[in-house]
């Protein structure tokens, strides 16, 4: 396929492996984090981490909304759909991500809640039309990427005067993560040497948001592309940087990424939403400035507001891994319950639900692969 094959090539895989190769220091230690999940994925599908050198490791970061969404959220949902029988509409991903109580969405549906499974914004405004007396809850996520669409919809709603839609706003914002991960790095926490920028989120939000890395922390970032050669190029990008003792943001996923980003879909953010003070995210606790709430003009559409609920305490699935794998600080393979009790069909935490997490990449491309098999991936 045009355009894609093309960023899968095995001849050029090898030579980016053999430059790589060449120019890491053997005396030195190469720890770069790969924040989206969709570069976990990749590494893991195409075998890349068995192409580098032994000394350059790959770190898993937050990877997606699902993984780092906490489970007191969930169980918000859960609550308006069982206390105010609303109908909740939400993503797959999130459906069967383990809330309190071994819950899930999937588990309240079962047990009469009118939850379902949409494709796009779209659908939810679909629903709203053709069943106007009922009450509907769009159950929104999403990094800066999924943004726009819900906006759009919001607006949709607004100007067709759909008084039964309503939004429970769960959008969160990458650079604030970057900067606790980067703040709490170091003997005690997870050490870095550089940064694998997301990329559709750096289609939105552009370049220059990152500059506060390089700058505050004297951490160098590499905006890659999914493709395998991306992480590739964008991996040879930054051992360049530390091998030159440079510092700086660089951007590989040219052919999507400019330094402003995409200033209409940013305008229409700042139009319908506005800045939380604070934000839980799993793993990294409450974060200030991290996430998106509706805009004042638009409170009206805004669930958390229509259907206040009450929830109990949460506690995490005793022994899950789930929280440090997102900061870093571990691999699923130092999880005891990985691969045993909590498996893709029985998952414990989100990191094994959601298609961007770090769990299910390991144990969709790397638990039965033997070394020697992985080395010839790519």
């Amino acid at each position: 396929m045009k355009y894609v094959d093309e960023f899968r090539d095995q001849k050029l895989a090898r030579q980016l492996a053999s430059a790589i190769a060449a120019e890491a220091d053997p005396a030195r230690q190469y720890r770069l984090m790969e924040f989206c999940g969709g570069h976990t994925h990749a590494i893991f599908r195409y075998g890349v981490q068995h192409l580098m050198p032994p000394n350059l490791r790959f770190i898993h970061g937050p990877g997606c909304p699902v993984c780092v969404l906490p489970m007191a959220r969930i169980d918000q949902a859960i609550a308006m759909a069982l206390e105010h029988e609303v109908t909740l509409c939400t993503y797959g991903d999130l459906m069967r991500v383990p809330a309190s109580g071994r819950r899930s969405l999937l588990k309240a549906k079962a047990d009469g809640a009118d939850i379902r499974m949409i494709y796009s914004t779209l659908d939810v405004l679909r629903i709203a039309r053709e069943e106007p007396d009922r009450q509907v809850v769009f159950f929104a996520i999403g990094f800066e990427t999924t943004t726009p669409p819900t906006a759009v919809a919001i607006k949709a709603a607004r100007a067709e005067g759909l008084t039964n839609l309503s939004v429970f706003c769960n959008h969160v914002l990458t650079p604030s993560a970057l900067r606790t991960i980067l703040a709490t790095a170091g003997p005690d926490g997870v050490q870095l040497d550089g940064i694998l920028g997301p990329s559709h989120v750096s289609t939105l939000i552009g370049s220059k948001p990152y500059a506060f890395v390089p700058e505050e922390f004297q951490t160098p970032v590499v905006i890659a592309g999914f493709e395998p050669l991306d992480v590739m190029q964008a991996t040879l990008m930054l051992v360049r940087q530390l091998n030159e003792g440079r510092c700086e943001v660089e951007n590989q996923y040219t052919r999507a990424v400019t330094e402003a980003g995409n200033l209409k879909a940013q305008a229409l953010m700042a139009e319908v939403f506005q800045t939380r003070d604070r934000f839980e995210w799993r793993g990294l606790g409450f974060l200030p400035e991290s996430a998106l709430a509706l805009a004042d003009d638009y409170a009206d559409l805004d669930a958390e507001q229509r259907f206040p609920v009450e929830i109990g305490e949460v506690k995490e699935v005793k022994g899950c891994e789930c929280p440090a794998i997102l900061r870093g600080v571990k691999q699923p393979t130092d999880c005891k319950l990985f691969g045993s009790v909590c498996t893709p069909e029985n998952p414990m935490g989100s990191c094994m639900v959601s298609s961007e997490g770090a769990c299910a990449a390991y144990w969709s491309y790397g638990r039965h692969r033997a070394p020697a098999a992985q080395a010839e991936t790519v």
